[in-house]
């Protein structure tokens, strides 16, 4: 029994801090969960009619679809950037690499809430230092130009935070996990004659697909989820632009102080993630089955 008592607080806390959450937020999607019930307690069952509202509704369907765009763009420029600046640090000197290292780590470290905040100061209308710059440079059209007024252009800015805040973990993981990939290997390939290209496409990517299928799926789960910068830059807006399905879900239940769909989008949510996760495991392990 001594293993099983070893990793009981860490069992007892998952289930406290993760499972009673997710249980109660699918008990509260099958209810008739407005404010009276949150103040007074006695929530009805009503079945499936919030599902039944929440998909019926046109708005999440656009969500949803605007939110696995997010997903996409995120993903792709975090994993693209990420591996190069991973291979890049394999060729710096021990110090310039440890420069490298350093900023990364510190970019990773720094608040949530302080990288956004900072952002938003650089993209300011007036006060911007990236709107001083373009300015500078010529482009008159960019004076006191408010970026957080325009749909696509907020979306970028937040495209720009996600992957600055994401790719210093992928990169370092990644950076990490090349340190593994025996030197013979590529001594053999440049004897061989074979490019930078082919060297990656045949002997760094399969060897570190395992640790490249891991950070990606972190990743996804990571950018899908994402809701603190968003809310705090632009709340979904403007006019709906920024808003994925966990603003989505917040806005139904503290807007309209309708909890019990806030609840049933939250959980279709959560489906829609795990489905998603699943195929690109199935795919993958089909994929080293076959190899």
């Amino acid at each position: 029994m001594w293993p099983y008592l070893l990793i009981a607080p860490t069992v007892v806390g998952c289930v406290f801090l993760l499972a009673y959450p997710l249980v109660r937020n699918l008990l509260i999607s099958f209810q008739g969960y407005g404010m009276g019930e949150l103040i007074r307690g006695g929530a009805a069952f009503v079945g499936w009619d919030n599902y039944r509202e929440i998909l019926g509704d046109g708005t999440f369907w656009a969500v949803t679809r605007r939110t696995f765009l997010w997903t996409t763009v995120n993903v792709v420029l975090i994993m693209l950037i990420s591996t190069l600046v991973a291979l890049m640090m394999l060729r710096l000197r021990k110090r310039m690499r440890l420069l490298v290292m350093t900023g990364l780590v510190l970019a990773w470290a720094s608040p949530v809430i302080a990288t956004t905040t900072v952002f938003q100061w650089l993209f300011s209308s007036r006060l911007g230092v990236v709107n001083w710059a373009l300015v500078q440079l010529g482009f008159e059209q960019f004076r006191d130009y408010a970026w957080f007024a325009d749909g696509p252009a907020t979306f970028t800015i937040l495209v720009l935070l996600i992957v600055w805040q994401s790719v210093p973990f992928a990169a370092i993981t990644l950076h990490s996990a090349l340190l593994t990939v025996p030197a013979e290997l590529y001594e053999s390939a440049r004897i061989d004659g074979a490019s930078g290209w082919q060297v990656f496409s045949w002997i760094t990517l399969p060897v570190l697909r395992p640790i490249f299928g891991l950070v990606l799926c972190l990743e996804v789960i990571w950018v899908f989820r994402c809701f603190a910068q968003i809310w705090a830059i632009s709340r979904g807006g403007p006019d709906g632009a920024t808003t994925t399905l966990p603003v989505y879900a917040y806005q139904v239940a503290q807007s309209l102080h309708r909890y019990d769909l806030g609840a049933a989008a939250s959980t279709l949510t959560v489906l829609l993630l795990v489905t998603v996760l699943v195929a690109y495991f199935r795919q993958m392990f089909q994929q080293e089955a076959d190899r």
